[in-house]
């Protein structure tokens, strides 16, 4: 207990690693680079970045958990290590809920419905109309099988009584390639990907997978107040230490996160990605992810989607 007390007390006394499940330059990694840069600045140390890309965020995530728990590795994780992965694969290097401690939940993002110009809908409700009279017509491009993209498509057939066909890409930028070019027809989108090219009206977006509308396409319905009440599909994000960090710690670095959250530059940054800053104590994240888990995984059993 006494030793704890003292490392809690000294910490930090080196520099802190947060790894990044995504390959650098990307929004999420962004964002870390931009929170850590507040942490560092308030806690005294460097924070390094350590970017761990590949299997949906499990190569990280496994890093992460076999760790020291001494508050000197952080994860970010979200809803793909720490929601979809556990309901996909049996065979995952670490366990979601038993490996980590949850510290603060950073940010939630939305995605946007968009489609290809030449599909005739205007509206959610003329696409609703449309898709629930061409099932199996209408083709809709995803990420990669069992991503945020792919399961809020699901969650519109099962919930709007469509059937459309999934593309799963490899990754965002090809699967925007062919939805421009009109390979396809429609994708459930990040608002950073999108909004260049629906300000450019090179896509029509439709509606918001969020709970509420967009600072950045504020004119742009959600799903459930264009006649999907109940729909919500957001992507999300946190810092995570390996299980075991003492609670101390954990502690202090979950007020270091929700002050740097609430900096005026984070919250712009944020915004602009398309994501609304959450923060909140470490028990309210660990609640989260345990409703997220049970929420994701009905939709994954209810949909047969397996690993490909």
């Amino acid at each position: 207990m006494l030793a704890t007390a003292a490392l809690a007390q000294s910490y930090p006394a080196k520099p802190i690693r947060l790894i990044v499940p995504f390959a650098a330059g990307g929004g999420n990694d962004n964002v870390a680079r931009l929170v850590g840069k507040h942490l560092s600045d308030s806690l005294g140390q460097p924070l390094v970045i350590d970017n761990r890309p590949g299997a949906g965020g499990a190569l990280g995530a496994e890093v992460a958990a076999k760790s020291a728990p001494d508050g000197y590795t952080l994860f970010l994780g979200g809803v793909g290590s720490h929601a979809i992965n556990p309901n996909l694969n049996e065979r995952l290097p670490y366990d979601a809920v038993r490996d980590f401690a949850p510290v603060a939940l950073l940010a939630s993002a939305p995605l946007v419905l968009v489609v290809h110009p030449s599909v005739p809908a205007d509206s959610f409700k003329a696409f609703v109309a449309l898709a629930r009279s061409k099932p199996g017509q209408l083709n809709y491009a995803s990420n990669g099988n069992g991503s945020s993209s792919h399961l809020a498509a699901v969650m519109f057939d099962s919930m709007a009584g469509a059937d459309m066909v999934h593309v799963p890409y490899k990754g965002l930028s090809p699967a925007l390639a062919d939805l421009l070019s009109g390979r396809v027809q429609l994708m459930f989108s990040s608002v950073v990907a999108i909004l260049p090219h629906v300000r450019a009206e090179k896509l029509k977006g439709l509606a918001v997978t969020g709970g509420k509308r967009l600072p950045s396409m504020p004119n742009l319905p959600t799903v459930a107040e264009s006649g999907l009440p109940g729909y919500e599909a957001s992507s999300w994000y946190g810092v995570l230490a390996p299980a075991g960090t003492p609670r101390e710690i954990v502690a202090r670095l979950n007020a270091e996160l929700v002050k740097a959250l609430a900096q005026p530059e984070v919250r712009t940054s944020l915004l602009a990605e398309g994501a609304e800053p959450i923060g909140g104590s470490p028990e309210q994240f660990a609640a989260h992810i345990r409703s997220e888990m049970e929420r994701l995984g009905k939709l994954i059993r209810e949909a047969k989607i397996r690993l490909e």
